[in-house]
């Protein structure tokens, strides 16, 4: 099982804690100011698992030590850059929107019979979607089936549950029946992604989907595994949420929700989004942006410094773990004017823009999953806000979970009312 958790190294959100069972430990810190290890074993693990995430870990670590700082994570020394100008120091599919429209109309429909008394949970119905597109676009129209769904969510709970916190507190491998949990859905994930593909390679199919490209790529079963499974277990996740953090900031911000709405009528009138018209739609990429930056989507990111390198005056050995601390960076002042405000104008900033790019949250340097949840989260904008007004629910207070990504602690409500 441990060849599933290294394949993360490539992905934006990285399995921090299985990239250092890959390579042995050096004890030297090269100088950069951070903690001590607090414990021989497990270096500054009780530290993190005591702030309660690992990107509150760096918010506080970043405060203290500044933009360059160290810790241990077991018995190796660990460098986070928190500010865009050390991140740059250190450092890319087709789709149909038919699919994702069928999927999003039909949640809308459903969304559009509600009294506006009605409270909508956001969490519930935007993971179903995005499940449906994920897996439908991934695998097929197998997946058209709803059984098929209700397995896939229970095995990807299992497994997204433990790669968020079992490997990175300890907790899987000190838990038999977890661990077991774990492996037996990662199993029939993977049988799962076996048998599309066997299908799919053995008889042509008219329908394109994920597994069809891999399968055109000439990889290995391992790669083709690893990359389904990247793109099948993250890409739930992240399109998910991406569209309920959007949602939920349309609903208490009405002027950004007008706007947005004048955007959408003027660019499409009554028709349809599709994938040619998504680039016109301006101020609707510049909302998805700010909802990344706002709710700290990816708080962090991580690689491997393959040859020695330097970040100011400090130097980085090879085979140093060196964190990408993008919470801290996503609300740094310096950066961001008013970082804690919801503000999609700032990104009409072609400067901006750029600092955006570089983390990796747009452009080429995006990674197929977020892409593809920007995607969706386009086609879903365009169709809710044309027909239905966002409304908050008075009295919630919404409270982020920094894991690999940022979820909402709770289920978030919205009411909605039809425009016309």
């Amino acid at each position: 099982m441990l060849d599933f958790a290294i394949f993360a190294v490539t992905f934006v959100i990285v399995l921090i804690g299985a990239v250092l069972y890959l390579y042995p430990s050096s004890r030297s810190a090269s100088g950069v100011p951070g903690l001590n290890p607090t414990e021989e074993k497990d270096g500054n693990l009780q530290d993190i698992v005591n702030k309660g995430s690992l990107h509150e870990f760096l918010v506080g670590l970043h405060d203290e030590f500044g933009s360059v700082a160290s810790f241990w994570f077991g018995g190796r020394p660990v460098v986070s850059l928190g500010a865009v100008d050390q991140l740059r120091q250190h450092i890319n599919p087709n789709w149909t929107s038919d699919l994702f429209l069928f999927l999003v109309e039909e949640l809308v429909d459903k969304w559009a019979s509600y009294p506006k008394s009605q409270h909508t949970p956001l969490c519930a119905h935007l993971l179903g979607l995005a499940m449906k597109a994920v897996t439908q676009l991934a695998m097929g129209s197998r997946f058209g089936d709803d059984a098929e769904i209700i397995r896939f969510r229970k095995n990807h709970e299992a497994i997204w549950s433990e790669i968020g916190k079992g490997y990175l507190d300890g907790s899987l491998e000190k838990s038999s029946s977890r661990k077991a949990h774990y492996e037996s859905a990662l199993a029939e994930m993977e049988s799962v992604l076996k048998s599309v593909a066997k299908q799919r390679s053995g008889q042509g199919s008219s329908q394109s989907s994920f597994v069809n490209y891999l399968l055109q790529a000439n990889l290995t079963e391992r790669q083709m595994m690893e990359d389904g499974m990247v793109f099948t277990l993250a890409g739930c996740v992240i399109t998910a949420n991406l569209c309920i953090w959007a949602v939920h900031f349309l609903s208490v911000s009405e002027a950004v929700q007008e706007r947005l709405y004048h955007e959408l009528v003027e660019v499409l009138g009554e028709e349809p989004v599709t994938l040619e018209k998504i680039p016109q739609l301006r101020y609707c990429q510049q909302v998805l942006n700010e909802t990344v930056r706002t709710a700290k989507l990816t708080p962090m990111a991580a690689r491997l410094q393959e040859v020695e390198g330097k970040v100011d005056q400090h130097v980085i050995p090879k085979e140093t773990l060196v964190i990408y601390a993008l919470g801290v960076v996503l609300q740094d002042a310096d950066t961001w004017s008013l970082p804690y405000r919801f503000n999609p104008d700032r990104f009409a900033d072609e400067s901006v823009m750029k600092s955006f790019s570089l983390l990796g949250f747009s452009g080429s340097q995006a990674c197929p999953e977020l892409r593809f949840a920007y995607t969706v989260a386009a086609v879903l904008l365009s169709t809710l806000v044309r027909r239905l007004r966002l409304h908050r629910v008075e009295g919630q207070v919404v409270e982020a979970r920094y894991e690999l990504v940022t979820t909402p602690k709770d289920d978030t409500w919205i009411t909605v009312s039809k425009r016309n």
